[in-house]
């Protein structure tokens, strides 16, 4: 998991692909939850986080680059 910290050091781009990778975990996770086999359920909570987090990072640096 990264620290809103560590999100904010990244470019877009990279903030673009992390979200990819979160994107296809939260799919797994989901395929998981559907079969029974999810262990821990609170990932899904997590990645789902995580995923807002970033969207947050790149709106705020968005909304910096056109002031």
């Amino acid at each position: 998991m990264a620290t809103i910290k560590e999100l904010r050091e990244k470019s877009v781009d990279d903030l673009k692909s992390h979200l990819l990778e979160l994107h296809k975990e939260q799919f797994s996770l989901r395929m998981q939850k559907a079969t029974g086999q999810l262990a821990k359920s609170h990932e899904a909570r997590r990645v789902r986080r995580e995923i807002a987090r970033v969207h947050t990072v790149i709106g705020q640096l968005d909304a910096g680059a056109k002031n």
